[in-house]
């Protein structure tokens, strides 16, 4: 093989450095740059959205703050406005039993009146029934009538020995 032969050595290491400064000044001059810009682009892309998704994770932080402050700030005008419905049930719930207790007492007051009304009729009545049925039962039993005044007599002694 012609490369393995030391009489060729000095000329082929000649060509080698020529080749090799050659491929060294063409990639340092020319593709490494390249590359190089390339790396560099693509660092400041890798930089840019990273600041750029810094800057939107901050802004979707304050918009989550912003969000929760106008839940919290729902929630209590909500349970405000439960509170208010409540209260106003619980006032109206409060007046209809005023007015439930108001018209009871008037139905039992107009029902006690009724009663001592019947009751004074019943004993009005009562009087005059026992009175008749004494002048009947006498006149059956002993067959002797009694007048009215006399029987009317009689019962007002037995009822004053009863109470």
């Amino acid at each position: 093989m012609p490369q393995f032969n030391f009489d060729h050595f000095p000329s082929q290491i000649f060509w080698l450095i020529i080749c090799f400064a050659a491929l060294y000044f063409l990639l340092a001059r020319r593709v490494l740059p390249k590359i190089g810009a390339v790396l560099e682009a693509r660092q400041r892309k890798i930089d840019d959205d990273l600041e750029r998704a810094t800057a939107l994770e901050l802004q979707a932080k304050e918009s989550l703050v912003a969000y929760e402050a106008e839940l919290d700030a729902a929630r209590e005008q909500a349970q405000s406005a439960i509170r208010q419905a409540a209260d106003e049930m619980a006032a109206e719930a409060e007046q209809h039993h005023q007015e439930l207790a108001a018209k009871l007492a008037a139905d039992v007051e107009a029902a006690e009146g009724r009663i001592a009304e019947a009751r004074k009729d019943a004993l009005a009545h009562i009087h005059q029934v026992a009175n008749e049925a004494a002048r009947a039962t006498t006149a059956r039993l002993i067959g002797v009538e009694v007048d009215e005044a006399q029987a009317g007599e009689a019962i007002a002694a037995a009822s004053k020995e009863r109470s």
